[in-house]
């Protein structure tokens, strides 16, 4: 990486008629050439495969603190939220004239325990096993940087200590009350192309979506009914989308059902998530690491919305 570098800096090319139109069927066909990238604006835009240009001998991959690995993907994914850390890799461009990160992975500690004790029920979770709960790459990385960035950051999660990582893709498109797309969905072909295993989806559930296509979820609205500690937080954000401040003696649970459609808030049915499965280390490492889940083919069909 200290050699010659080949600067190669293609042109970004946005959706094309056929990736928009793939977006409005909710997902991108998984034998599709484009790769998403996101902007600053929290917004995907698509580089084609067709572009070449990639240099490994152009970038690094090197852990990254908690500060500037929660900026980055504050910045720039859609989700808007940064998951509970346990390792955090950034990928620098380091033919710029100051290196810049231009991609964050994530390896978090999931909401529920039973997430990877079902896929590793071997490996002792949030130790030897976590999840992959963030991969951004910025539009500046030309295609099939990803597959790249995601097994170097496998390889030094490995050095400490991690032999299995489970990953989802969400196919279902997040759109705002106006009708614009903050995340077209994906079936993880990023996983395929790395050889993860699939798992089949995870439970079917609805799900409450604010009016710029943020998620609300079941844990939050909890807080506020049962007046829980963070119940404060999250009235405050739904005040800010427009909902009217409680009164100290409105029942928490009725002002939240009288709130969330006056703001425009939807119930949206969810199909749930692709699960990925992944073993790490050399390969005897990996043949010890025994899979729960029962695995399958690769998903190849475009999910309706």
């Amino acid at each position: 990486m200290n050699g010659r570098v080949r600067l190669v800096r293609a042109p970004v090319e946005r959706r094309s008629s056929i990736a928009t139109r793939q977006l409005a069927l909710g997902e991108l066909d998984p034998a599709s050439p484009w790769c998403q990238r996101w902007t600053e604006s929290k917004t995907p835009s698509w580089r084609h495969r067709s572009e070449g240009g990639f240099d490994a001998d152009r970038y690094g991959v090197a852990a990254l603190s908690e500060a500037p690995a929660k900026q980055f993907i504050l910045t720039h994914h859609y989700s808007g939220s940064y998951p509970a850390a346990r390792l955090r890799y950034g990928m620098w461009d380091l033919a710029a004239s100051k290196p810049e990160i231009v991609g964050v992975a994530v390896l978090s500690v999931p909401t529920s325990r039973a997430t990877l004790t079902n896929a590793f029920p071997d490996l002792d979770p949030y130790v030897q096993s976590l999840e992959l709960g963030r991969f951004v790459l910025t539009e500046s990385v030309p295609a099939n940087g990803e597959s790249w960035f995601l097994a170097q950051a496998f390889r030094l999660a490995a050095a400490e200590g991690i032999r299995g990582v489970v990953s989802f893709a969400d196919p279902r498109p997040r759109l705002t009350l106006g009708g614009d797309i903050v995340f077209p969905g994906h079936l993880g072909i990023i996983y395929m192309a790395s050889n993860c295993l699939y798992a089949g989806r995870t439970t079917p559930r609805t799900l409450t979506m604010l009016p710029d296509a943020t998620v609300l979820s079941e844990r939050a609205m909890a807080k506020v009914r049962n007046q829980e500690r963070g119940h404060g937080y999250v009235e405050r954000q739904l005040i800010q989308y427009g909902a009217a401040p409680r009164h100290p003696d409105h029942d928490p649970a009725d002002w939240l059902n009288q709130q969330l459609p006056a703001i425009g808030a939807r119930r949206i049915r969810h199909d749930g998530k692709h699960r990925y499965l992944i073993r790490l280390g050399n390969r005897a490492q990996r043949t010890r690491t025994r899979i729960g889940l029962a695995t399958r083919s690769y998903p190849r069909q475009l999910d309706p919305i």
